[in-house]
C-alpha cells in the first residue's frame, strides 16, 4: 500500500506568495509544497521572457570561442560541426550548423553513423583533415574524447568543445571547451542540454556583430549620502556582463579625484550616466569644476524605446525593474540602471530574421532538454516554455511541421507530455537506427518534398525500433532475472549480441523501471566492441561508477542517471567480473512509496478551470513533476473495462455536481468489483490533462492511486 503525504504549510508563506508574487491561494499553496518560496525560484516558475536567460558570456572560455569562430570566417576556413546521434546532438548540430552556413561560413556537418561509436573519433578528424579542414566544433560530445582531440592537435586543426557531460578526470587539449560542468565554467546553471549550450554559442556569435561585443562600459551614478556626503557608484559591463564594481563615499569639496578608486577605474572606460547635466553638477561640487568627466548620457537613448522614462530619475526607475522583485531586497539605482542598460542593448541588437531564427532555435533546445531529461528548473523552464509556446503559437520549425503532420499533431495544443512521448521517440529512433543523419537532414532541409519524405522515414524507423525492443524485452527476460538475484537486488546486467545497439539505452531504462535498481544493456557490434548502456536511479552516480572501469574503456561518459561505454570484446569477462566487484558496494536510496499531494481540491472545485492550474506550473518532466490533486469521496457514476487486445484499463466517471469529471486508471482494471463497484465513494489521487477527441478538447482526469472512501461528504475547503 502507498502512502499518501499532503505537506502541512505556514499560511504566512502562502499569503505572503499571493502579496508579493500576485498569485492565487491555491497556485500559492501548490508552490509552498514544492519549495518554490524563494525569489529566485519563483522567477523561473513565473517568468517566461528571455531576458531572464543566462548571458551566455558567463562562461569564462565564450569570448575565446566566439573570436576563434569569428577568424574562421575572416580566414575562409573549413568549419565541422560534430554531434552525437540523439536528439540532444541532432538538434545541437542543426542549431550551430544552421547558424554558420546562414552567415556565410564554409563549413560542414557529421554525426556518428551505423556502428560508429559516440562522440568525436579520429576517422572523422583524418576526413576532415583530408580537406584542409582547420576548426572542428563538438555539440553534445567531446569532454571525454582525449586522444581524439590530441591527434586533431597533431593535424593542426584546433577543436573547440561545446557539451554538458560530465567532464573526466582528464581534460581534452581542446582550443577552448565550454560545458557548464566544468569546474570554473563561470556558468551559474550546470544542467543545461547540449543544444542549449550550442544556442549560447550562437547567441554569443549573435551579439559579436554588435558595436558592443567586447567594448567596456562603465556605468556611473551618483546619489546623496548622509550630511552633504555622496556616493559614486561605477559598475564595470563587458558583454552585458558585470565584471567589477566600486562605491566611493566622498564629501562636497572636500576630497581630490586622485584620492579615490575612481581614476583606476575608469581609465579606458566608455561611461554612461543618467541624466548627464544633474549628474555633471553632482560631480562639479564634489572635486570642483576643473575635474571633467567623459560621460554620455543615457537616458535620451532609452526614450527612444520607453518613453514613459524620459523623465523619471534612477531613484524612480529601479523599481519598475521586473527583475528587482525577485532579488528579495530593494534594488540599487546601479542595479536599475544595468537592467535598463542590458534591456536597451539586447533591442538594439534584435532584429526580425534573429527573432524568427531564434524561435526556431528555442523549439530544438526545448525538444533537447525533455529529450535528455533536463531538469525543468532554473533557466530551463524558460527555454521549455519558449519553445513550446512558438510552437502552439503556428510557428513550427520546417521539418518540424511535417514531422507534426504525420503524427496527428497538427493543430493541436502541445505540452511536454506529448512531446515526451510522441515527437522525441520518433526523432530518437533515426539514430537508434543508425541512421541520425535522417533526423537532422529533416531539419535542415529546405525542400519541403524533402522533409515530408524524411518525416516519413523517421515514422518508419520508429516502428522498426518499437518492435526491436518488443523483440530484446522477450529474450532477455530470463537473463535479467538471473542477473537481478545474482547481483544481489542491487543491479541488474544483460548482455547479448542479438540486442540492437540502438535499444541498449531504452532496455537498461526498463530494466530500471522493472526492478528498480540500475541497469546495465550490452551488445557486440560487428567489429566485436562491446556497446552498452546504463541507467540509474535511487541516487546511484552511473558515470562515477562507470569511472571504475576507465582503464579499458574505449571511451565513456554521461550523466548521473544516463550514461554509455565501450570497450574490446575480449574484455567482456574481466567486465563481467568486475561488476561483479564493484556491485556489493553499490549503495541506493531508501525505495519511497509515498506519493506527495500538491493540493486538496473539493468536489465543488472539480471543473475544467483545473488545466489553468496545470498550465502554470507546465512544463512537467524531470524536477517537476505533474500537479497530484487530492479529492475525497468522489462519487462513482460509472466504471467500465477498457483495451484496445485485452481490457486491463478502467474509464470511470466520477459525478462532480454540475460537472461529470471523466478518468482513466491505466492498467488497474482488476480493482473494479474487488476494491470499488459504481455507486461507491472513492478518495482519489490524479493528474489532470486534455483529452483530445474528433476536434473536441477536455479535461480528463489520470488517476494515481484511489481508496474506497470512509467518509460520506466532501470538504468545502481548497488547499
Amino acid at each position: 500500500m502507498k502512502t499518501w503525504n499532503k505537506k502541512n504549510i505556514s499560511r504566512e508563506v502562502v499569503k505572503a506568495l499571493c502579496d508579493t508574487y500576485g498569485v492565487d491561494a491555491l497556485t500559492a499553496s501548490i508552490m509552498a509544497r514544492r519549495g518554490i518560496v524563494e525569489g529566485k525560484d519563483v522567477l523561473y516558475f513565473k517568468e517566461t521572457d528571455l531576458r531572464f536567460l543566462h548571458n551566455p558570456f558567463l562562461f569564462t572560455n565564450m569570448e575565446d570561442a566566439v573570436d576563434r569562430i569569428l577568424s574562421a570566417k575572416e580566414e575562409g576556413e573549413k568549419v565541422l560541426v560534430f554531434g552525437d546521434s540523439d536528439v540532444d546532438g541532432v538538434t545541437s548540430t542543426a542549431v550551430l550548423y544552421g547558424y554558420l552556413k546562414d552567415q556565410g561560413y564554409d563549413v560542414q556537418w557529421r554525426l556518428p553513423l551505423g556502428g560508429d561509436a559516440y562522440g568525436l573519433s579520429t576517422a572523422a578528424v583524418d576526413d576532415f583533415a583530408k580537406q584542409y579542414g582547420s576548426l572542428i566544433i563538438t555539440v553534445d560530445c567531446g569532454i571525454s574524447n582525449v586522444q581524439e582531440i590530441a591527434h586533431a592537435n597533431e593535424l593542426g586543426i584546433d577543436v573547440i568543445v561545446t557539451d554538458h557531460h560530465n567532464p573526466p578526470e582528464t581534460l581534452p587539449a581542446a582550443y577552448t571547451v565550454i560545458d557548464p560542468k566544468l569546474p570554473g565554467s563561470g556558468y551559474p546553471f550546470p544542467d543545461i542540454s547540449g543544444a542549449a549550450v550550442a544556442y549560447k554559442l550562437v547567441t554569443a556569435l549573435r551579439f559579436s556583430n554588435s558595436e558592443l561585443y567586447k567594448q567596456e562600459v562603465t556605468l556611473l551614478n551618483v546619489r546623496p549620502a548622509e550630511g552633504e556626503d555622496y556616493y559614486i557608484d561605477c559598475l564595470k559591463v563587458r558583454n552585458l556582463v558585470q565584471k567589477g564594481q566600486i562605491s566611493e563615499r566622498t564629501a562636497q569639496r572636500a576630497a581630490s579625484v586622485t584620492h579615490t578608486k575612481l581614476p583606476a577605474f575608469l581609465t579606458g572606460q566608455q561611461i554612461f550616466v543618467w541624466n548627464e547635466p544633474v549628474i555633471q553638477k553632482q560631480l562639479s561640487e564634489i572635486f570642483g569644476s576643473g575635474i571633467e568627466f567623459n560621460m554620455m548620457d543615457f537616458r535620451p537613448q532609452i526614450a527612444k524605446l520607453i518613453p514613459q522614462l524620459a523623465d523619471e530619475s534612477l531613484l524612480a526607475v529601479k523599481d519598475m525593474s521586473r527583475i528587482a522583485k525577485y532579488s528579495g531586497r530593494p534594488a540599487t539605482e546601479i542595479e536599475g540602471f544595468f537592467n535598463l542598460f542590458v534591456t536597451f542593448a539586447e533591442r538594439q541588437t534584435a532584429n526580425a530574421k534573429n527573432t524568427a531564427d531564434e524561435q526556431n532555435d528555442l523549439q530544438l533546445v526545448m525538444l533537447a532538454a525533455l529529450a535528455d531529461i533536463m531538469p525543468l528548473k532554473d533557466e530551463n523552464r524558460i527555454l521549455v516554455r519558449a519553445g513550446i509556446g512558438s510552437m502552439n503559437g503556428g510557428r513550427l520549425r520546417p521539418g518540424l511541421a511535417e514531422l507534426f503532420a504525420r503524427l496527428g499533431m497538427t493543430g493541436k495544443k502541445i505540452c511536454s507530455t506529448d512531446l515526451s512521448w510522441t515527437v522525441i521517440p520518433s526523432l530518437n529512433a533515426a539514430g537508434r537506427m543508425g541512421q541520425s543523419n535522417v533526423a537532422l537532414e529533416m531539419l535542415l532541409s529546405k525542400d519541403p518534398g524533402e522533409r515530408d519524405r524524411l518525416a516519413q522515414k523517421i515514422i518508419e524507423m520508429n516502428e522498426q525500433r518499437r518492435q526491436l525492443v518488443a523483440d530484446a524485452s522477450v529474450f532477455i527476460s530470463k537473463q535479467a532475472d538471473e542477473s537481478y538475484e545474482m547481483y544481489g537486488h542491487r543491479m541488474c546486467v544483460v548482455i547479448d549480441r542479438h540486442i540492437n545497439k540502438g535499444v541498449t539505452g531504452i532496455l537498461a531504462a526498463k530494466l530500471v523501471g522493472r526492478f528498480n535498481v540500475p541497469s546495465i544493456a550490452v551488445t557486440i557490434s560487428e567489429d566485436d566492441t562491446a556497446v552498452g548502456s546504463m541507467r540509474s536511479c535511487r541516487g546511484f552516480n552511473a558515470t562515477t561508477f562507470l569511472d571504475r572501469f576507465g582503464d579499458f574503456f574505449i571511451n565513456h561518459g554521461g550523466h548521473n542517471y544516463a550514461a554509455g561505454f565501450s570497450f574490446p570484446c575480449s574484455q567482456l569477462d574481466e567486465f563481467v567480473d568486475k561488476l561483479k566487484s564493484f556491485s556489493s558496494a553499490v549503495n541506493l536510496e531508501t525505495e519511497c512509496e509515498t506519493i506527495d499531494i500538491d493540493a486538496e481540491i473539493p468536489v465543488s472545485y472539480m471543473t475544467p478551470d483545473l488545466l489553468n492550474i496545470i498550465d502554470r506550473f507546465e512544463p512537467f518532466g524531470e524536477g517537476n513533476r505533474e500537479i497530484i490533486f487530492y479529492s475525497k469521496s468522489l462519487p462513482v457514476q460509472d466504471a467500465v473495462l477498457v483495451g484496445k487486445s485485452e481490457p486491463r484499463h478502467l474509464k470511470i466517471t466520477f459525478d462532480c455536481g454540475k460537472y461529470k469529471f471523466p478518468a482513466m486508471f491505466w492498467g488497474e482494471g482488476g480493482r473494479l468489483n474487488r476494491d470499488f463497484k459504481t455507486g461507491d465513494r472513492l478518495d482519489v489521487l490524479y493528474t489532470v490533462n486534455r483529452n483530445s477527441f474528433n476536434g473536441a478538447v477536455t479535461p480528463q482526469m489520470i488517476i494515481t492511486d484511489i481508496k474506497k472512501s470512509s467518509q460520506g461528504s466532501n470538504t468545502n475547503e481548497q488547499s
